[in-house]
């Protein structure tokens, strides 16, 4: 799915205007429908539910919103916030629909010594401004911002939180509305994929609205965000002739004394993938552990007994991944140069694979193109230098994954696919749960299936991302998320690739 830009979004509604054909009113109409049936579940008859209106399209909805709750028998003041003297059209007319219905009660406020009173138990439907601003809020539209976000009633934004800008929100840090839910119109906005504005947006879901989609599908954007008909055409059936040679090999080269574990689960999750065979490089004294953990999988012993020091041949693989447990001794430094100088294949990073990096930055140039690096904030930080927000970080990993030819992939809520190209795909699947040690190691197990496989790395990079988030969102309707460790993320695996492709 493509992310516009709010620029973007209005064309789309200027020409699905004029080619739907359709009125705007009556589109405003649609959208607010949308909205009512999306939120009425959400509120009790018993609640007031206060609906601040600017003078703007996004007033206009909240008011055809709040025309609809009255009629629906919802106890509904509706507030108009005349920030402005210039009202749209729509605004105006959906004001005259407004008025005509006896029951509800509808006031002005012209300044800050108009704000009405919210109760705690009130519900607040926030539809002051919506995805065309440009500035900073300030003067009274701030203090009514503010006097909203004291109040504690729970709130609800139509299609933005108001004072949110859509991109990039840098400079934008003051008189936000904090949202406990958003409802957006039809894509999701960039903005709410950034993990300093989850505190103004809330839980978010998108409204479909009946844009028109050839206009869409016809836009040029680097932003995307990933579901699952973005995976279903590329993904590869088992034929009934096929063996287990026709699904590759993969190498695995993890852990040292202590941190078996991480060699084990990712090993564990590459199998579940679907690969055909998994080798694990694992230190001497690691090898039992390995071997009875996981014993569908081979193992290479290093010759030492506690860290990776080197291996002799990697041409019989078809993917390498590196990294999960691994350490930093010296040995192991020097033995990862020669991989990456020797592989034929793109290298997945990760963990000590990215701090190695850190401390050889140098060696990012050598990477085989294609390759792609895993980082959670603090490991991309350690390359890329400290950030002040993610709009920050995002953008240096654009720079980083273009320079170098190969794909980042920024782990967290919403974690990003950065690729060569500097498109960004954001994934739509986790949750919370997955903060928890090994998370990151059954990612890059994943990731090394779907490349021995054959995948290409963007596709390996999004079928990874999303089917590691789902198979977290399936396992915690078993278990509550403070309860989810790295392991319920393979045994969920099977069913996330079902779901996603069967």
């Amino acid at each position: 799915m493509k992310i516009l830009t709010c620029a973007q979004v209005r064309e789309a509604d200027k020409f699905t205007i004029e080619n739907e054909p359709i009125a705007s009113i009556d589109l405003m109409e649609r959208a607010s429908k949308s909205f009512f049936d999306a939120i009425k579940q959400k509120l009790k008859k018993q609640n007031t539910i206060k609906v601040f209106c600017g003078v703007g399209n996004n007033g206009g909805d909240g008011l055809a919103v709040s025309r609809m709750l009255a009629l629906s028998g919802f106890r509904v003041q509706a507030f108009k916030v005349a920030f402005s003297e210039n009202a749209s059209p729509d605004f105006l007319t959906n004001e005259k629909r407004l008025t005509k219905i006896k029951r509800i009660d509808y006031q002005t406020l012209l300044s800050e010594d108009t704000l009405p009173t919210i109760d705690t138990e009130d519900i607040v439907i926030d539809a002051i401004f919506g995805s065309g601003l440009s500035r900073p809020l300030e003067g009274f539209p701030a203090k009514m911002v503010n006097h909203i976000n004291g109040s504690g009633a729970r709130v609800i934004a139509l299609d933005m939180p108001s004072g949110l800008f859509c991109e990039d929100n840098s400079t934008n840090d003051n008189s936000i509305i904090r949202a406990d839910y958003t409802f957006t119109f039809q894509l999701p906005k960039l903005a709410f994929l950034f993990p300093e504005n989850d505190k103004y947006v809330g839980e978010w879901q998108l409204l479909n609205i009946g844009l028109n989609q050839d206009f869409i599908n016809a836009q040029e954007t680097p932003w995307h965000f990933l579901l699952p008909d973005d995976l279903k055409s590329g993904y590869k059936f088992r034929k009934k002739f096929d063996h287990k040679g026709t699904f590759g090999h993969g190498l695995l080269i993890a852990g040292s004394y202590g941190k078996s574990g991480a060699a084990v689960l990712a090993s564990k999750a590459a199998l579940a993938t679907g690969t055909g065979l998994i080798t694990t490089h694992v230190p001497s004294l690691n090898y039992t552990i390995q071997q009875s953990s996981f014993p569908e999988g081979m193992v290479s012993i290093d010759e030492d007994e506690k860290f990776f020091t080197g291996i002799k041949d990697i041409s019989p693989y078809s993917a390498i991944a590196i990294g999960p447990g691994l350490g930093k001794e010296n040995q192991t430094q020097n033995a990862m140069k020669l991989i990456i100088q020797n592989s034929t294949v793109p290298l997945i990073l990760d963990a000590d694979a990215l701090n190695i990096m850190t401390e050889n930055p140098t060696w990012l140039s050598f990477l085989p193109p294609g390759s792609i690096l895993t980082p959670h904030v603090g490991e991309f930080e350690r390359i890329a230098g400290k950030c002040s927000n993610g709009w920050e970080r995002l953008d240096r990993a654009r720079d980083l994954a273009f320079k170098h030819r190969i794909y980042v992939i920024l782990k967290g809520a919403h974690t990003a696919i950065v690729c060569p190209d500097k498109q960004v795909i954001f994934n739509s699947t986790g949750n919370p749960g997955m903060a928890t040690g090994g998370s990151g190691d059954v990612l890059t197990g994943i990731l090394l299936g779907l490349q021995a496989l054959g995948y290409s790395s963007l596709y390996s990079s999004m079928a990874a991302v999303y089917l590691h988030g789902l198979a977290a969102d399936l396992a915690i309707n078993k278990k509550p998320m403070e309860s989810l460790v790295a392991g319920n993320i393979i045994e969920f695996l099977p069913r996330a690739i079902k779901k996603t492709f069967y």
